[in-house]
């Protein structure tokens, strides 16, 4: 395993504080519900300069580079603890590495809970990435946020899929429903996204009824075979920190390629805010990441 911490600089520091207070003061100022304001907040990455979007009926949008430089695909899986999010406001993060890599991206959509709970979303996920090897594509990068990481792990379980997966960026992700990480339970954890409350709330939303232990649920549980290189970024003020980090030192444990990425300073999928000088340079790693496992 490749395990690199990035420290920040004060000024890094400030940004960071500047931009989780906005999203506080947008948040108590917004009247409408949660999944419209998740999606606002999503939508303030911008589409990277050259990059067209197109929208696929109902089952995503593709970004399309400028100067598209190989077949291969990037597919994103969006986050949103399984209730929000939705691949028209992840445009403009998606679009930041199909800018970075010249690659087409496809950002899917799933069904949400609590309307459509566990296994609609797994399902979906699959289905759709089976559609897409169907049409012709060959080489997938796979990339996921929180619960779209989860995702992604659940598709590289899959052995029709993984074949075709060269490698995966896993933002942040969400792996262990049962909430077993030390860093979810420590009170010294300063997470300033979220409360144990709320994930614990989601988890249950999503779950109904279902063990949190079933391993398309909580991917840390699963048996991997053969898996692609894979570049998982976190940062050290997650409650989900150690959802990150044991993912890692299992996956590498078995033998597989993996690259750590430990942001200090940084919150949950804090590459969404291109205004830090951390995202990009997190997002800049992982389009590296994805050209070299072309």
């Amino acid at each position: 395993m490749n395990k690199t911490r990035h420290s920040l600089t004060d000024h890094n520091l400030l940004q960071v504080q500047q931009s989780l207070a906005e999203q506080q003061t947008h948040r108590a100022n917004f009247t409408g519900s949660m999944r419209a304001y998740y999606d606002e907040m999503t939508a303030e990455t911008p589409l990277a300069a050259g990059v067209r979007s197109e929208q696929a009926s109902d089952s995503g949008w593709w970004l399309h580079p400028q100067e598209t430089r190989t077949e291969q695909v990037i597919v994103f899986i969006h986050g949103g603890a399984y209730m929000l999010g939705s691949a028209q406001a992840y445009r403009g993060f998606a679009s930041q590495l199909a800018m970075r890599t010249g690659y087409s991206t496809f950002v899917l959509d799933y069904p949400l809970a609590p309307e459509h709970p566990f296994p609609a979303a797994p399902d979906r996920v699959i289905e759709l990435l089976k559609s897409l090897i169907d049409s012709g594509i060959e080489h997938i990068a796979l990339v996921g946020d929180s619960a779209g990481a989860a995702l992604s792990l659940v598709a590289l379980q899959h052995p029709q899929l993984v074949k075709k997966i060269r490698a995966a960026v896993l933002f942040s992700p969400w792996t262990d429903l049962t909430f077993s990480g030390a860093s979810f339970n420590d009170p010294n954890t300063r997470d300033p996204i979220f409360q144990p409350s709320i994930l614990r709330d989601a988890a249950a939303a999503y779950l109904q009824g279902t063990s949190a232990e079933d391993h398309r649920a909580s991917p840390l549980f699963a048996h991997y075979g053969l898996l692609p290189p894979l570049a998982i970024q976190v940062g050290t003020e997650e409650l989900l920190l150690d959802d990150a980090t044991r993912l890692a030192a299992q996956l590498a444990e078995h033998g597989g390629e993996v690259q750590l990425d430990i942001y200090q300073g940084m919150h949950h999928v804090f590459q969404r805010d291109i205004r830090l000088d951390a995202a990009r340079h997190a997002l800049d790693i992982a389009a590296s990441f994805i050209r070299q496992h072309q």
